[in-house]
C-alpha cells in the first residue's frame, strides 16, 4: 500500500515540498541501476532519436495493472464510494421539499430546479475534466481531489443560503465540481484491471452509481424528518469531507501516460539524457497551447457527434436515466399522498431499488465472466456484442417493472406489489447500464474511455435533469381513483418497450457501426 500513499495527492505534495527526500521512487534509490537503453544516446547530444520510457517489463510493480488483487479491490471501492456519494447529492434534499417551499416562499416546480441544475452541472463538468484526465500533464488523481475540495466547500453556503436564486447557482456549481468521478471513474477502473476483467471492474464501480440515487432520498428523509432540509447539505459536507480526507492520502495516480511522464522526468534528471521522453510528452509537444486546449475540450464533443455507437448509446442511456429520475418522483406521490407513509417510511421504500441492483449484480457478473472467458479462449479478445443479449433482457425487465408498479399500486392492496415492480425495474436499469457501459469500454481504446463516458454523462444528465419537473402533472393528470398512478407508469413502460429496439440494433449492426469509428479498436 506504500504506492497508494506515495502516488496520492498528499504523497505527491510531500514529495515535491521535501525536494524528493520523502516518498522517493525506485529510480531515485542509491542502488538503482539505469537500464542501458536509457543511456545509449548520452554521447550523441545532437541526435534527434528519442528514447521512449516504458514499464520495466511485463511485471513492473509500478504499473497499476500489476497491483495485487486486494489493492485493485480497495482502489475500485474508493472510486465507487466517491461516485455513490456524488449521486446521493442529487436528490438528497427532495424529501424536505415542502419545508424548502415554505422557507423560501416558492412553488414546487421552482423548488425542483436545484435538482435539475445539479444534474446539469454534473453532466457539463465531465466535458472539461474527463479529457483533462486523459492528458499526461494532469492525470486523474489531482482532478479528483481539487474538484472534491471545492465541492466540500460549496456545501457550506448551500446549507446556509437564504434565497432560491443562490441555492440554484450553488447547486449547479456543486454538480459541476462533483462530476469528475461520474465519467472518469470508469476510466480509472480500466487503468488498473486487465482487458478481460474491465467489464467486471466497471460493474463493481458502477454499483455506487446505480445505488447512489436511491440512497440519497433515504438519508434525506431521515434528515428532513429529524432536522430540516438544510441538514441534507450539512450531511453531504460531512460525507464528502470524509471522502476528501481519505482519498487525499490513499487514492493513487493510475493513468499510465501520467505515470510514465513522471518516470521520464526522473530518468532525465538522473542520466542527463535529454532524449529520454514518454508517449504523453510527445503528444503534447506536437501541439501549441491553444491546440492543446482545443484538443482537450473538443474530444468529448467530437466523440458524441461523430461516433454513431456513442451517440446511439448516449440517447438510449439518457432516456433510461431520464425515465428513472421521473420514476423516483412517483414514490412520494403514491406512498405518501395515497398510502399515508411517513417520510422515513418513504425513504425505506427506495431500498427496493437497491435490492434489485444487488440481485442483478449477483447474476450479471458470473454470466458475463463466463461469456468473456469463453470468448478469450476462442478469440483471445472480447467482442462488444457479447454484452448486448443482457442489455435486451434488461430492457424487458426495465419496461415490465413500470407496469407492475403502476397497476399493483392501488388504494387498498398491499404496498409490497409496487416495491416488487421497483425491484424488477432496477434489475433492468442495472443490466442496461452495465452492458452498455461495458460495450463502450470494450469498443474504444482505454485512453479515450474517459471522453466516451463524459459524452454519455452529458447527454443523460441534460435529458434527465428536466424530467422531474413534469412528474406531478404526468401522474396526477392520468390518475384514476383505484389506480392513481397506473396510466402514468404505463406511459413510461410503453416508452421503455420501444427503446428495446436500440440494443437489438447494436446486436445486428454493431460491427459495421464500430468499423466507421476513429477511436474504436
Amino acid at each position: 500500500m506504500y504506492i497508494f500513499l506515495r502516488d496520492s495527492f498528499i504523497g505527491r505534495l510531500t514529495y515535491h515540498l521535501s525536494q524528493h527526500k520523502f516518498f522517493s521512487y525506485p529510480e531515485e534509490y542509491p542502488y538503482y541501476v539505469v537500464p542501458k537503453n536509457y543511456l545509449s544516446e548520452i554521447s550523441d547530444r545532437d541526435s534527434d532519436k528519442q528514447i521512449i520510457v516504458t514499464w520495466d517489463g511485463d511485471n513492473d510493480p509500478e504499473n497499476p495493472k500489476n497491483w495485487p488483487f486486494y489493492q485493485k479491490a480497495f482502489f475500485i471501492i474508493q472510486i465507487s464510494f466517491l461516485t455513490s456519494s456524488v449521486y446521493m447529492g442529487s436528490a438528497i434534499y427532495t424529501p424536505g421539499i415542502d419545508e424548502l417551499m415554505t422557507d423560501l416562499n416558492i412553488g414546487r416546480v421552482v423548488a425542483t430546479l436545484p435538482l435539475t441544475l445539479f444534474v446539469i452541472g454534473y453532466g457539463v463538468g465531465p466535458m472539461i475534466f474527463s479529457p483533462m484526465s486523459e492528458n499526461a500533464i494532469f492525470g486523474r488523481t489531482a482532478i479528483y481531489i481539487i474538484t472534491l475540495t471545492i465541492f466540500v466547500i460549496l456545501q457550506i453556503p448551500t446549507a446556509l443560503v437564504k434565497n432560491i436564486a443562490g441555492l440554484c447557482i450553488l447547486r449547479f456549481l456543486g454538480g459541476f465540481f462533483a462530476s469528475p468521478c461520474l465519467a472518469t471513474g470508469g476510466a480509472s477502473v480500466a487503468d488498473v484491471v486487465s482487458s478481460k476483467n474491465i467489464p467486471i471492474g466497471i460493474s463493481l464501480w458502477s454499483l455506487g452509481a446505480v445505488c447512489g440515487p436511491s440512497l440519497g432520498p433515504f438519508f434525506g428523509s431521515i434528515l428532513a424528518e429529524k432536522a430540516s432540509w438544510r441538514w441534507t447539505f450539512w450531511f453531504m459536507c460531512i460525507l464528502s469531507g470524509f471522502s476528501l480526507v481519505m482519498l487525499s492520502f490513499t487514492l493513487p495516480e493510475t493513468f499510465s501516460k501520467t505515470l510514465l511522464r513522471r518516470k521520464s522526468q526522473r530518468l532525465r534528471a538522473i542520466t542527463g539524457n535529454p532524449n529520454i521522453t514518454s508517449e504523453g510528452e510527445i503528444e503534447n509537444s506536437k501541439l501549441t497551447f491553444n491546440e492543446l486546449v482545443v484538443d482537450t475540450l473538443w474530444r468529448p464533443i467530437e466523440v458524441t457527434i461523430m461516433e454513431p455507437v456513442v451517440l446511439l448509446i448516449d440517447i438510449y442511456v439518457g432516456l433510461v436515466y431520464s425515465i428513472l429520475y421521473l420514476f423516483f418522483e412517483v414514490f412520494p406521490i403514491y406512498f405518501v399522498g395515497v398510502r399515508g407513509f411517513t417520510r422515513i417510511e418513504l425513504g425505506c421504500t427506495y431500498f427496493a431499488s437497491i435490492s434489485g441492483v444487488l440481485l442483478a449484480c449477483s447474476i450479471y457478473i458470473p454470466v458475463i465472466r463466463h461469456q468473456i472467458s469463453q470468448q478469450f479462449k476462442q478469440y483471445n479478445k472480447v467482442y462488444p456484442e457479447v454484452f448486448i443479449p443482457m442489455a435486451i433482457v434488461g430492457g424487458v425487465a426495465f419496461a415490465s417493472g413500470y407496469f407492475i408498479f403502476g397497476w399493483s399500486a392501488t388504494r387498498h392492496t398491499h404496498w409490497i406489489g409496487p416495491l416488487i415492480g421497483a425491484a424488477i425495474n432496477s434489475i433492468g436499469t442495472f443490466l442496461i447500464f452495465q452492458t452498455l457501459f461495458n460495450y463502450m469500454a470494450v469498443s474504444f481504446d482505454h485512453v479515450y474511455v474517459a471522453s466516451v463516458f463524459a459524452s454519455n454523462c452529458l447527454v443523460r444528465s441534460v435529458l434527465a435533469s428536466v424530467f422531474p419537473l413534469f412528474a406531478n402533472p404526468l401522474f396526477n393528470n392520468l390518475a384514476i381513483h383505484e389506480f392513481p398512478i397506473g396510466w402514468g407508469c404505463s406511459v413510461l413502460g410503453f416508452i421503455a418497450c420501444g427503446m428495446i429496439l436500440i440494443p437489438v440494433l447494436f446486436y445486428l449492426a454493431g460491427p459495421k457501426l464500430r468499423a466507421r469509428s476513429k477511436y474504436a479498436h
